[in-house]
C-alpha cells in the first residue's frame, strides 16, 4: 500500500510529519537509490528508503510519556544556547536516534504537562488545529481582573490580527495583590495566555498546564512531580485514539 514518504518517516520515528517535509526537501532521503522529493508515494514493504545513506530503521516500539516540565527547561530535542531540554529529563537510551521528541511547545517560563513520543503520526495529529484537544492551565496573574475583563478573555479578543477562539476562564481565588485562574483553551497560538493577559493589563506571574484533554498530572496513584514523567495509560492512549481517529498501541 502506497503512502507518502513523510508519513512513512513520521511512523517510523524518525520525526514529525512536518519536520519530515524538511528533511526530504534537504535531499537527505533516497528512494531506490533516487533522491526523493515532496510528494512522493512509497510502500515501504516493497522500496528501498534510505536517509544520509543509512536504511531507514524497521518500524519503533513506540513511546508515549507524560513530562511534568519545570521551568526553565525548553521544548525542543536540542539547544545551541546549551540550556537543559526535555530530553535531557528522560533516560540516556532515549535521548538520541530513539526519534522522541515533544508534541508541541510550552515555553521556557511555563511549567507543566508536555507529551512526548516517538510516533511522529500521533504528532501531526495532536498538533492540528482540527483536533482542537482542550489544555487546561493554572495561572497567576497580577491584579484582580474585572468580571467584564474576564468576559472579553472568555468570549475571544483580537490578537494579532485573529480573534481568539472562545475561552474557559474561572477566578479560582485572590490575594491582596494577585489573582489565580483557570483557563481551558482550544487552540495553541504562541504564548497566547502570556499575549492576552498583557493585552488585558494583568500580567501573568506564574502558568502551569496542568492537563491535555483527559491526560493530567493528577495521576490515578499520585500526582506527578516536576520534573519526572510517566508512561500514559491504557484509557489516556484510547481517549487520544478516539479523538484522533488514529490507532494507538501502548508499549
Amino acid at each position: 500500500m502506497a503512502d507518502r514518504l513523510q508519513k512513512v518517516l513520521a511512523q517510523r520515528g524518525i520525526a514529525s510529519r512536518r519536520q519530515s517535509e524538511e528533511i526530504i526537501r534537504s535531499g537527505r532521503v533516497a528512494v531506490n537509490g533516487r533522491t526523493a522529493q515532496i510528494g512522493d508515494t512509497v510502500d515501504a514493504s516493497l522500496d528501498t528508503i534510505s536517509i544520509d545513506g543509512r536504511p531507514l530503521p524497521a518500524s519503533p516500539a513506540y513511546q508515549y510519556l507524560l513530562l511534568n516540565k519545570p521551568c526553565g527547561v525548553v521544548s525542543t530535542c536540542a539547544d545551541p544556547q546549551g540550556r537543559t531540554t526535555v530530553l535531557d529529563l528522560l533516560p540516556a537510551a532515549w535521548r538520541t536516534g530513539s526519534g522522541m521528541h515533544p508534541v508541541g511547545r510550552l515555553d521556557t517560563n511555563s511549567a507543566g504537562a508536555l507529551l512526548l513520543t516517538n510516533d511522529g503520526e500521533l504528532t501531526f495529529r495532536l498538533t492540528h488545529p482540527r483536533h482542537e484537544i482542550p489544555k487546561t492551565y493554572m495561572v497567576l496573574v497580577a491584579g484582580h481582573p474585572a468580571p467584564a475583563t474576564l468576559d472579553v478573555w472568555r468570549s475571544g479578543i483580537e490578537l494579532e490580527g485573529r480573534v481568539t477562539l472562545p475561552a474557559q476562564v474561572k477566578r479560582l481565588s485572590q490575594d491582596r495583590q494577585n489573582t489565580r485562574l483557570q483557563i481551558v483553551l482550544r487552540e495553541g497560538r504562541n504564548r497566547q495566555i502570556r499575549k492576552v493577559a498583557d493585552l488585558l493589563g494583568h500580567p501573568v506571574l506564574a502558568l502551569e498546564r496542568t492537563a491535555i484533554g483527559s491526560v493530567t498530572l493528577q495521576s490515578p496513584s499520585q500526582p506527578l512531580v516536576r520534573g519526572d514523567y510517566r508512561q500514559l495509560t491504557d484509557l489516556e492512549t484510547e481517549w487520544l485514539s478516539r479523538i484522533l481517529k488514529y490507532r494507538i498501541t501502548s508499549p
